[in-house]
């Protein structure tokens, strides 16, 4: 073979080997995963951006309180204001998920428990013991909402990097509303719709393509688990019948969007579990789906530990999140696939 021949057939070889391995287009060596300073201080002020946003209703709903409490001489008063009762129930410690299970007694019970133990010892300051309670249980409300919200962060990023990549490549798309779970055409406009997405489908040269979010696969354990990300061989409105049928997917991926490295490598063990549990579950069909695994905080050992696993070829891709030339090439990989 001559030099040049054995060149072309060396960068032939070289482009056939990144071609099957994917990540090898954003990604050198292990080094490239780890989550830098900049980036996990990043992460932890959009979480404090993202934590006022939610916050802004109740601070509004406190002021409201307020101005309207303002109307009683004396804490009974309260009682006789009909804007307010349920802002009574609430400022009482009970939360609107256990208002729902509560009998009329029950409230009324809890109101009067409020008045008596906490407004009134507030003698002249009653109304800003009020609007004191009321806060203190909308932000046990928003702690809880808060818990998840690294992993929504993480998916409204990645959400908007697919979408981008289909409307550069000219595809349309139809996505899944969360609040309606009815598919939606392709706005003109979609600034923020990832807000309120779960699901998006396309079409490719011949076949159709659903990714959904948080899918419970059934063939995973006893009674199923949770994955983070499905893409299935299908159009949208198949998603239901086709989640039985392994041969249907096309892969599946862990997305980890907590930005706290003191937390770093308990989510990535879940997530390793999980991509462990679907290579089983496949290869008793004998059938390799594609997976991948996304990550906001990498530490160094986890890494090495994820490159490894890339290198020997237990799952294809994977990207850091707080990386948009990695995020970019990864959904990239994905809407071709």
């Amino acid at each position: 073979m001559g030099a040049t021949n054995y060149a072309n057939a060396f960068m032939s070889g070289k482009k056939l080997k990144r071609m099957n391995k994917p990540y090898r287009q954003h990604l050198k060596s292990s080094k490239n995963l780890e989550t830098t300073y900049e980036a996990i201080r990043a992460g932890f002020v959009a979480l404090a951006l993202e934590k006022n946003r939610r916050a802004s209703p109740f601070v509004a709903e406190a002021r409201a309180l307020k101005v309207t409490a303002a109307k009683a001489k004396t804490p009974r008063d309260l009682l006789k204001i009909d804007e307010i009762q349920g802002a009574l129930i609430t400022a009482a410690g009970v939360s609107d998920k256990a208002m729902d299970h509560l009998q009329e007694s029950d409230k009324h019970e809890a109101v009067g428990g409020l008045i008596e133990k906490y407004l009134e010892p507030a003698g002249s300051k009653f109304v800003e013991e009020l609007v004191f309670r009321f806060l203190l249980t909308r932000g046990d409300t928003l702690g809880g909402s808060m818990r998840n919200v690294g992993g929504f962060i993480a998916q409204k990023k990645l959400t908007r990097a697919i979408i981008a990549c289909l409307r550069v490549a000219g595809r349309k798309y139809r996505w899944l509303h969360s609040d309606t779970d009815k598919w939606i055409d392709m706005p003109t406009d979609d600034a923020d719709v990832e807000l309120s997405l779960r699901g998006l489908s396309w079409q490719t040269a011949k076949e159709h393509r659903t990714l959904v979010y948080n899918r419970k696969v059934p063939f995973l354990g006893k009674k199923g688990k949770n994955v983070d990300l499905c893409l299935f061989n299908c159009q949208e409105n198949e998603v239901g019948v086709v989640l039985r049928t392994h041969s249907f997917y096309i892969a599946l991926g862990e997305l980890k969007g907590g930005i706290d490295p003191a937390g770093a490598d308990e989510h990535w063990k879940t997530a390793r579990t999980a991509l462990d549990r679907i290579h089983k579950a496949f290869a008793k069909k004998k059938l390799k789906p594609h997976t991948f695994f996304v990550g906001a905080a990498i530490e160094a050992e986890m890494a090495v530990e994820i490159w490894d696993m890339l290198e020997s070829g237990v799952f294809e891709n994977a990207a850091n999140l707080t990386e948009d030339d990695q995020i970019v090439s990864l959904t990239n990989w994905l809407c071709s696939l």
